[in-house]
């Protein structure tokens, strides 16, 4: 099997390299193929909106790994070059700009049904990529996968994959067909055709380039297939709900804060504490560096964990090391110390990371001789990208890393920095954040990780142009074609006659924190989103019951309430201007039961069964009930089933009349969760966080309109993310009180401010109580 860094020489000049073996349609690789290896240029706009009065057709295009198994059983890892058009995507061996003539060898539609799913990172060939996994949701056998040399190129092509979706959705919203052929015959011969080439080009609205160039994704992945070396202001919380945390800053260590949590007074000899720096690069940058293994790399920065070994790894998002280090730097003993860890990560929607790192124990390490076995405290890494100053081009990120401290040594050491805290392993924790704040200050070659930098955007005032396919055939959407024979067509070009070349800064939007000094409630109108020409009917919770039953008060275990929305955190009125977000208020529809089955496999139209209450004769009689089916993996599954009822029936022209009578992937793109763990183990509340959660686009989500009911079957476990970070909630649910709140997504501005659908608390749930769903 060839490797990318034997095909280095076959490439010629700027980077160009010889694709690497493995091909979905054989089992070796064609003698002419010659592909330039890239990081990601991609033209591609985050921030796109296509429910506006501008339209335009998006671009992206870059270099990425095609991987998988083709049908001799042989695995493969091609570098192809994918190029995304509105909702048209192609992939070519070579770069169709710098190969002008070239044809794509999968081409397809982007539409409805497609599901982009992260799944971490993954050995190919002895190297690390990230991998993206897509498939239609309708038929998962219809699946292929890409990857990306870093965790910041991944989560690009997501967004791109994304924003492919909402011009399918725009279309759709106007009429058009989701599923035209793909075929751009039209654009081969561009001074043959000159009137439609200027009709495309007057349509193209941002072209965005993500990424340094071919040579900078060689460079970070010539190691791939053999081992090699290489020489070379905000502070707050950032969640959706309101946390109980109140951080104390009790000094200042080499530029950087230490806190502790001083609201649990309880805590006695341990306490919570965080180290935060700023941290001059982008939030990929940081924690690329904070998860990299390379022992040369972590010696200048990391003073306890640097001699790190990879023990074992699972789902991209997990793994398993060892590690050794020398006491003499902290303390008078010699004895060598050595330990086991596990490193689980995710990111979050908003571009943030969260890296959590517990004690283990491997069977692939056990005592060893001459070893101290240490454990080290648990902690987490929270790393997230800050906004930069209006003209400023730099990068920044804020790093924090927390740990619990079980230390009599620490109440000393913060009143005055003279004790043998110093000499001990947390203090070594915290002081990581700043080694990694000077590692990176000191080699500024690690912001080409950091892509998202030059962009050119072409400006017309037209309107878009991609009605210029709507009269072609239908095509096999993209996940057919990446997956199927390989295909040829006309290649794409654009002409740049006539248009504006200017500079174009990509925005990193995240949400706001100004709005924490909590404005006034936000109330639902209930006349605007029910039907005000209906009577009203009392919905009274008590003819209801399911088989979690309902709380007496918050002391009660194995039971649910419905807490105020106040905790939570929504938009305002105003929130599209200044990204400003105001406390909520009480909920729209009403929480009237709550069922926790025990299932064999996930179970989708729980409604339809004869134990839900949706069928029982009070069931029927109300206006409206919105069914939520959260699934757990587990051994068993679980269904909790969460009820809430309307007085009135919804009103069609409202927000929620379009999410209930609405497409899935309007409803994909509006259902909104906000979780927040109220009392718990603190690793479990970073791990969960508190950052609100479009569920259609982290999970698959099936919807079931029928009747007087819209059922909402959130399925966990299609996400390798979201099944690993319910494991870690499972294992302490008994001593957790969850909050949750739903919501539709508000976008426009007649749509703010926010509501609150419903809430539901979940005090100490016990799995064993869960009652068979076909018993």
């Amino acid at each position: 099997m060839e490797t990318t860094k034997a095909l280095k020489e076959e490439g010629g000049k700027g980077g160009q390299m010889k694709e690497v073996l493995l091909d979905g349609s054989n089992g070796s690789s064609s003698s002419g193929d010659a592909n330039t290896n890239g990081a990601p240029k991609h033209r591609h706009t985050p921030t796109a909106s296509y429910g506006g009065d501008e339209k335009g057709i998006y671009e992206i295009f870059g270099w990425v790994y095609h991987i998988g198994v083709n049908s001799i059983g042989h695995e493969y890892c091609h570098l192809r070059f994918l190029f995304i058009k509105g909702k048209y995507v192609m992939m070519y061996k070579r770069d169709p700009h710098e190969n002008p003539g070239i044809k794509p060898i999968r081409k397809g539609v982007i539409g409805p049904t497609l599901m982009v799913e992260e799944l971490g990172r993954r050995k190919v060939n002895d190297g690390d990529l990230y991998v993206i996994q897509f498939y239609n949701r309708l038929d998962e056998s219809k699946k292929g996968e890409i990857a990306c040399p870093t965790a910041g190129e991944a989560r690009k092509w997501m967004e791109a994959f994304d924003h492919a979706k909402q011009q399918a959705e725009y279309e759709l919203s106007r009429g058009g067909s989701t599923r035209n052929k793909l075929n751009m015959e039209a654009d081969i011969d561009l001074e043959g055709h000159r009137p439609r080439v200027r009709r495309y080009a007057h349509g193209l609205k941002k072209l965005i380039r993500i990424g340094k160039g071919p040579e900078m994704l060689l460079r970070q992945t010539s190691n791939l297939g053999g081992s090699s070396t290489s020489n070379r202001y905000f502070e707050g919380e950032f969640g959706d709900a309101i946390e109980a945390h109140e951080w104390k800053c009790v000094c200042t260590v080499n530029g950087i804060r230490i806190f502790e949590d001083v609201a649990d007074s309880k805590r006695g000899k341990g306490a919570l504490v965080k180290a935060v720096g700023l941290v001059d690069a982008s939030a990929d940058t940081a924690f690329e560096v904070i998860l990299n293994l390379e022992r040369r790399k972590r010696y200048e920065w990391d003073m306890l964990t640097a001699d790190l070994e990879l023990i074992d790894s699972y789902d991209g998002h997990y793994d398993v090391v060892y590690g050794t280090y020398d006491p003499k730097y902290l303390t008078r003993w010699q004895s060598k110390r050595d330990f086991v860890f596990t490193r689980q990560w995710f990111r979050g929607q908003d571009g943030a990371y969260t890296i959590l790192q517990l004690p283990a124990v491997h069977k692939k390490r056990p005592s060893r001789s001459g070893y101290r076995r240490t454990p080290i405290n648990p902690s987490t890494w929270e790393v997230r990208s800050l906004n930069s100053p209006m003209g400023s081009n730099t990068t920044k990120c804020l790093v924090t890393h927390m740990l619990e401290i079980h230390s009599s040594g620490w109440l000393r050491w913060k009143k005055n920095s003279s004790s043998k805290f110093e000499q001990t392993i947390p203090y070594a924790l915290l002081s990581q954040v700043a080694g990694l704040k000077e590692y990176i200050g000191a080699n500024p070659s690690l912001s080409f990780e950091s892509s998202a930098t030059v962009v050119q955007s072409k400006l017309s005032d037209g309107s878009t142009s991609s009605s210029e396919f709507e009269d072609l055939e239908v095509q096999d959407e993209f996940y057919d074609a990446i997956a199927g024979d390989s295909t040829s067509s006309s290649e794409d070009e654009e002409s740049e006659d006539d248009t504006e070349k200017k500079k174009f800064k990509l925005k990193n939007v995240s949400w706001a924190i100004s709005s924490l000094a909590l404005k006034r409630a936000s109330a639902p109108d209930v006349n605007k989103e029910l039907d005000p020409t209906v009577p009203s009917v009392h919905v009274d919770a008590s003819q209801f019951s399911g088989s979690l039953p309902k709380g007496r008060d918050e002391t009660d275990s194995n039971c649910w309430t419905s807490p105020s929305g106040t905790g939570f955190m929504i938009r305002g009125k105003t929130y599209l201007k200044d990204n400003a977000k105001i406390m909520g208020s009480d909920s729209l529809l009403k929480l009237i039961a709550v069922d926790w089955f025990k299932v064999d496999t996930a179970t989708d139209k729980i409604a339809l069964h004869p134990r839900s209450l949706v069928q029982s004769d009070a069931g029927k009689k109300l206006p409206f009930i919105l069914v939520i089916n959260l699934e757990v993996p587990a051994k068993p599954n679980y269904s909790l089933v969460l009820y809430y009822a309307a007085e009135r029936p919804v009103n069609k022209n409202s927000l929620l009349g379009r999410f209930v009578d609405g497409t899935d992937m309007f409803r994909d793109a509006r259902f909104k969760l906000i979780p927040s763990i109220v009392e718990g183990y603190w690793m479990v509340k970073r791990a969960v966080g508190t950052k609100a959660c479009l569920l259609g686009k982290a999970v698959t989500c099936k919807y079931f309109r029928q009747d007087n009911f819209l059922e909402i079957d959130v399925d966990i476990g299609s996400s390798s993310v979201a099944r690993s970070v319910i494991g870690l909630v499972l294992g302490y649910v008994t001593s957790l009180v969850v909050d949750l709140a739903i919501l539709i997504e508000a976008k426009e501005e007649a749509e703010l401010p926010e509501y609150i659908l419903g809430t539901v608390r979940l005090n100490r749930v016990k799995p064993e109580s869960a009652v068979p769903l076909n018993a």
